[in-house]
């Protein structure tokens, strides 16, 4: 863990800054390799959780002959929850049209696999040329639909995550390592 200190609310470490940054790279050089020969690619960072994935990944893609644009979409489908109901809202939608774009969406946590179907379904109706998404973690044991995850991270336990973009009430983004936060802290 180098010199990180860890939090107090971490029960444990899940993923330390380093293995999150090997794992990051080798994403980067696949998508690099898959999107070769594209014209158009457009990374859609789920907000606000995707973010800090999104930021590292996107600079461990190569490819100088490929237009690569960000957009950002805000959905919300936990509300005060600590899982996921699955119905999503959108509170801010993409600024740019994906039609004829190859797509790739970038999300933090697949819990369900209840919102990114219904994301997948809504941008599928935008015509982009082709439409993947590259995932940070899953929750396998928790999936209730199976979505198609071209990209991912790490697979995970049924433990509430934080750090590295993830959070609990807006908390615990900054960590740069994943880990598992303390019941006591969300089970009140």
């Amino acid at each position: 863990m180098s010199t990180t200190e860890i939090h107090p609310n971490v029960k444990r470490v899940i993923f330390t800054e380093k293995e999150i940054k090997d794992r990051v790279s080798e994403l980067g050089r696949q998508i690099t390799q898959d999107y070769k020969d594209s014209k158009n690619l457009v990374l859609v960072g789920i907000l606000k959780g995707s973010f800090v994935f999104m930021s590292d990944l996107v600079r461990s893609i190569h490819l100088p002959n490929t237009n690569v644009t960000l957009e950002f979409m805000s959905i919300s489908s936990y509300g005060a929850e600590t899982s996921s109901s699955g119905v999503i809202r959108i509170m801010m939608d993409l600024r740019t049209s994906i039609e004829g774009k190859d797509v790739l969406i970038i999300e933090d946590i697949v819990d369900s696999g209840l919102t990114l179907k219904h994301l997948m379904e809504l941008l599928n109706h935008r015509n982009p040329n082709s439409l993947h998404t590259a995932v940070l973690l899953r929750k396998k044991e928790g999936l209730k639909v199976e979505v198609p995850v071209r990209y991912m991270g790490f697979d995970i336990p049924m433990v509430f995550i934080i750090g590295y973009g993830l959070d609990f009430a807006e908390n615990y983004r900054e960590l740069p390592y994943l880990g598992e936060l303390k019941e006591e802290c969300y089970k009140k």
